[in-house]
């Protein structure tokens, strides 16, 4: 019988997820699974005498992914993944394909298939679905989760507005797959998955094609970069939003700017982030 542990959080999915342990267990038994519930603890590593289990099951958004996927790389583990999706946007859970009821989920799971997909890396600190810096980008570190469960997406757009009264742009230096460019940028968002807090950023992102898709806003005045960015996400390509596909990205400043993966701390400048090809094994619903 397959061993696997189903790691969640009490607050995960404003308590639904808890509601359910006994159900989602039951799946997975159903489908020959040994499996083993486990309150997550942010102070230990999820991995510790689990490192011979067969698949880790996550229930959480993707900053509870981003924990466990670095525990697991701490440990030098290559641990298949299943994603059950409780947190506010979701993110990496939507690439996946996974459904939003927490008991479809796991039956996604117990019976889906293993994939290997792409995963990102800057400065030894692993990310599923981006890596950002600047306007906005930091917003869901600050924003309270009572807030977030309360009121879901929109809780990170309170707080966003917020950053307005803070904008600057950030004098960059920037070598992507060989390019050298110099930028000051608003915004950085460096792609491995597809949106960002829910929101469709991306027009071609894959996360098994080996690239990052990035894209840089250009710091004009508060007016043409504010037009420029809404002219994108109505798909329009302005010049000062910079597009770009890379594996390998360096990016130095004078500026040690606050950067965030996953919704969590990010890392500290200089930066150097690495599209690792592969890198994860998840597990994805079959499909006809």
């Amino acid at each position: 019988m397959k061993k696997a542990v189903f790691l969640y959080n009490v607050q995960s999915g404003k308590g639904r997820i808890a509601r359910n342990v006994e159900n989602i267990c039951a799946i997975f038994a159903e489908n020959g699974y040994s499996v083993t519930p486990q309150l997550i603890d942010f102070n230990r590593n999820p991995f510790d005498g689990n490192e011979q289990i067969d698949l880790m099951v996550v229930a959480g958004g993707d900053g509870t992914l981003n924990y466990a996927v670095n525990a697991m790389k701490s440990k030098g583990l290559d641990i298949p993944l299943g994603v059950i999706p409780a947190g506010t946007a979701n993110d990496f859970a939507g690439v996946l394909g996974m459904s939003h009821d927490p008991l479809e989920a796991a039956r996604q799971i117990a019976n889906g298939v293993i994939e290997r997909v792409d995963c990102g890396c800057v400065n030894g600190l692993y990310f599923v679905n981006i890596f950002s810096f600047g306007i906005f980008t930091t917003t869901s570190q600050r924003t309270p989760d009572e807030r977030k469960h309360r009121i879901g997406k929109l809780a990170y757009l309170i707080e966003g507005i917020k950053e307005v009264r803070s904008v600057h742009g950030v004098p960059l230096e920037i070598d992507a797959d060989g390019e050298r460019f110099d930028l000051k940028s608003l915004i950085v968002l460096i792609f491995n998955g597809r949106t960002a807090g829910g929101f469709n950023l991306t027009r071609r992102a894959s996360i098994k094609d080996g690239k990052f898709d990035c894209i840089l806003l250009e710091k004009k005045n508060l007016f043409q970069s504010t037009f420029a960015m809404g002219s994108y996400l109505m798909g329009g390509n302005p010049k000062i939003v910079k597009q770009l596909q890379a594996r390998r990205i360096d990016i130095r400043s004078t500026i040690d700017e606050p950067t965030d993966v996953d919704g969590q701390k990010g890392a500290q400048f200089p930066l150097h982030i690495e599209c690792l090809a592969g890198e994860l094994q998840v597990m994805c619903a079959k499909t006809d």
